[in-house]
Formats: structure tokens, C-alpha cells, sequence
């Protein structure tokens, strides 16, 4: 009984300790008893690979139809898209593109990482009017996936060099 609860406890403590929950276990076998140092951190702060999900997940919509003011798998408007993305991981972001403007932690493009944020211009006004997700971080040579209402009209990665979205781009943020 107490092998079986000593193991199964063992489980569910290393497993805390690789989620965060836990800074560290000892177990002194003279006293039979384990010393638990808690330290809560918080997951999405320290997930290196959250980044990398995020942009996997968003690239299961590649082609999903641009939808104006859609938010959902039958289409995507660009904040919707990143909307949608980022609640796939209980993330809160705002679901327009105008409210992105004072949003998230502001970083240089050449410190982007995937899963980080780009902002756009309206190609009609001088406003925050479009943003994407980075998938691929090479400063302003960055690739990054969005739902577009140019000539694709769908959910498409395109490159931040490409002139249209360089002379659009505002600057990049970051919400992990």
C-alpha cells in the first residue's frame, strides 16, 4: 500500500515539476518522507514551444476562405484568425485588429519568434488594419500566416518583405 502510493504520488509530483508547478522534489529515504519546494510559473511564460503550436495549429487553416468579420473554421477575417488561433490555447486576445494597437508587450522585428504578432496599416487608412502570426522569424524578412482580403482571399503565409506588407508594417508584439 504504501509502495503504491508512494509511486503513484512520485507520478503525479514529476509531473507537476515538468508542467512548472513544482521548483523541486527530495525524497530522504531515512525519514521516508518527501520535501516539495512549490513555485507556481506560469506554463505559457516558459514554453519555448508554445510559439511552435500556436503557428502548427494556425497552419491547419491554410486556405480557409477570408470571411469579413468571420471567426470561425468556415472562415476567418485576419483578426478572427489570430482570435481563433490564440483561444485554441486559452490565450485572450482582442478579436479586432484596431484593438491590437495598445496590446501585448511591443518588440524590435529583429527579436520576433514564432507565434509573435505583426501589425499592419489599413491599406485604405492610417490605422492598425491587419495583422498575421509569425511562422517564420528572420527580422523584417519574417514569414508570417494571416486571413487576407487582397487577390488570395483566404488563410495564406506570406513574407514581410513583400513590398505592399513592408511600407504597411507598424511593428511586431508579443502576448506569450
Amino acid at each position: 500500500m504504501k509502495l503504491t502510493l508512494f509511486i503513484g504520488l512520485s507520478v503525479l509530483v514529476l509531473g507537476s515539476i515538468a508542467y512548472g508547478a513544482f521548483k523541486s522534489v527530495k525524497f530522504s529515504p531515512q525519514k521516508n518522507e518527501i520535501t516539495v519546494t512549490k513555485t507556481f510559473v506560469n506554463p505559457i511564460e516558459n514554453d519555448d514551444s508554445l510559439g511552435d503550436r500556436i503557428v502548427s495549429y494556425g497552419m491547419e487553416f491554410l486556405g480557409t476562405p477570408y470571411v469579413a468579420a468571420g471567426c470561425s473554421k468556415d472562415g476567418f477575417d485576419c483578426s478572427g484568425f489570430v482570435y481563433f488561433v490564440y483561444n485554441h490555447f486559452k490565450i485572450q486576445v482582442p478579436r479586432s485588429s484596431s484593438q491590437f494597437e495598445n496590446f501585448g508587450k511591443e518588440i524590435p522585428i529583429s527579436d520576433v519568434k514564432k507565434g509573435d504578432i505583426l501589425l499592419f496599416l489599413s491599406p485604405t487608412r492610417n490605422v492598425i488594419g491587419h495583422l498575421g502570426i509569425v511562422t517564420n522569424p528572420k527580422g523584417m524578412e519574417s514569414d508570417f500566416i494571416h486571413s487576407t482580403s487582397g487577390r488570395e482571399m483566404k488563410v495564406v503565409i506570406t513574407s514581410l518583405k513583400k513590398p505592399g506588407y513592408t511600407r504597411r508594417f507598424v511593428k511586431a508584439i508579443r502576448v506569450l
